[in-house]
């Protein structure tokens, strides 16, 4: 799969086991940001088919995030999916609303994340 995968997700810990989850499900190009702001940068240098968002990141939401990449005129519009660590904060009309293509909820084993991937990218 030659799709390109940018991650926006501060915890150091959790974009290792999401690169050794994806790199074994099959993706290899994945790009990593740990702060909103230099992540919407390299939403618009790199051009990735799919960005992940979390929603708690460092200075603003992943809602946040994920509407500004959806307002900033990116071309082509990359593939959005929301992402939460509390099953609480899933807000599924307000990941819609910003223009997300799909949520999910965090897990350790992040197969709920592969699978809203492979959705996103076969649509």
């Amino acid at each position: 799969m030659n799709q390109k995968i940018l991650i926006i997700e501060d915890d150091e810990q959790d974009q290792k086991i999401m690169k050794r989850v994806l790199i074994s499900s099959g993706f290899h190009e994945i790009l990593f940001s740990n702060k909103g702001e230099a992540g919407i940068e390299l939403a618009k240098t790199e051009k990735p088919d799919l960005v992940i968002i979390d929603t708690i990141l460092p200075g603003m939401s992943g809602f946040d995030v994920c509407q500004r990449i959806t307002d900033g005129a990116i071309s082509p519009k990359p593939k959005m999916i929301v992402m939460t660590g509390f099953i609480d904060a899933v807000d599924a009309v307000r990941a819609r609303k910003c223009g997300a293509d799909d949520y999910c909820a965090k897990t350790s084993d992040f197969k709920s994340l592969v699978e809203a991937i492979k959705n996103c990218l076969n649509q």
